[in-house]
C-alpha cells in the first residue's frame, strides 16, 4: 500500500448507548492516510462522541475502532496511552489550562508523555508557535488571547508530539471569518506539508468544503452518506440536500 492509500482509521459497527438512548447505532467508516474527513450532521447527533471514542476516552458498547492495526477497544490502559501519543485533539473550547502560559500549555504533552529534555522541548515549542503564527505570544496567559489565538494554541499543543492523526471538534465555531480562514489554512497546510491526517467535526459549511477531501453525514447514529465534496454538493439524499440548502439560504440572507 502506498502512503496515500494506507488505512489509518476504521470504525466497524460501532454502537454506543447511554441508559436507553442510542447515540451511535452501527457506525462504519474508514479514513486513509493524508485525508481530511469532515463529519457533518444535526446538533446532538453524536459527532463529538465519535471523536471521544477515537481518542479512547469513551469505549463503545459494540464494534471495533482501529488505529492502524490496533483495535482501541481491546487495548490495555498503557497500550491505549501509547496510541494516544500518535493522535492529537483540538477541542471546541481550546481547553487550555488557564494558570499556564502559552509555552507551558504547548509543552505539557511533551513533558508528560515524552522523554525529551528541556532544550528539545523548548525547540519544539518554538517550532509549533511559528507554525500557527504565534511566535511572540509564548509568555501570554490564555485569558490574554482572542478566541482565534486560543484555538491556534490548542492546535500547536495537539501537534507537539508530531501526531499522525489530528481530531478537530468545531475548530471554527465562534470565530470571525479571518480567524476561521486561518484555521482552515492550517488544516490544509498540515495535510499538504506535514502529511497529517485529520478528522474534522464542523457546522461551518464554508470551512467544511474548504478543507475536506472527503465528507460523511451522521444521522440517527449512522453514517448515511460518505463521499467527496463534489458528491455531497450534488447529493440526492433528502436529508443531506436539505441540510446543505438550509446553509445556502442562511448565507444568502446575510448578503
Amino acid at each position: 500500500m502506498s502512503a496515500t492509500t494506507e488505512k489509518l482509521v476504521e470504525m466497524r459497527g460501532v454502537k454506543l448507548q447511554f441508559a436507553d438512548k442510542a447515540i451511535l447505532d452501527g457506525v462504519d467508516f474508514t479514513v486513509l492516510a493524508q485525508e481530511v474527513l469532515v463529519i457533518m450532521g444535526l446538533s446532538g447527533g453524536g459527532k463529538s462522541t465519535l471523536l471521544s471514542i477515537l481518542m479512547g476516552l469513551l469505549k463503545p458498547n459494540a464494534g471495533a475502532v482501529f488505529f492502524k492495526d490496533k483495535d482501541l477497544t481491546q487495548l490495555s490502559r498503557p497500550e491505549l496511552n501509547e496510541v494516544r501519543t500518535h493522535i492529537g485533539m483540538v477541542y471546541q473550547n481550546a481547553a487550555l489550562i488557564s494558570s499556564m502560559n502559552v509555552r507551558e500549555n504547548i509543552g505539557l504533552p511533551l513533558r508528560e508523555l515524552s522523554s525529551k529534555n528541556d532544550g528539545e522541548i523548548e525547540s519544539i515549542i518554538d517550532q509549533k508557535l511559528e507554525l500557527v503564527g504565534l511566535k511572540d505570544a509564548g509568555d501570554k496567559l490564555p485569558s490574554e488571547l482572542s478566541g482565534g489565538m486560543q484555538k491556534r494554541v490548542g492546535l500547536a499543543r495537539a501537534l507537539a508530539l508530531e501526531p499522525e492523526l489530528v481530531l478537530f471538534d468545531e475548530p471554527s465555531a465562534g470565530l470571525d471569518p479571518i480567524n476561521s480562514k486561518l484555521i482552515d489554512d492550517l488544516i490544509i497546510q498540515l495535510r499538504e506539508k506535514q502529511k497529517v491526517t485529520s478528522i474534522v467535526v464542523t457546522h461551518e459549511m464554508d470551512s467544511a468544503f474548504a478543507v475536506a477531501t472527503r465528507m460523511a453525514f451522521l444521522q440517527d447514529g449512522k453514517i448515511i452518506l460518505e463521499g467527496t465534496p463534489g458528491e455531497f454538493r450534488h447529493s440526492e439524499n433528502p436529508t443531506v440536500s436539505k441540510f446543505l440548502s438550509s446553509y445556502s439560504e442562511h448565507e444568502q440572507s446575510k448578503e
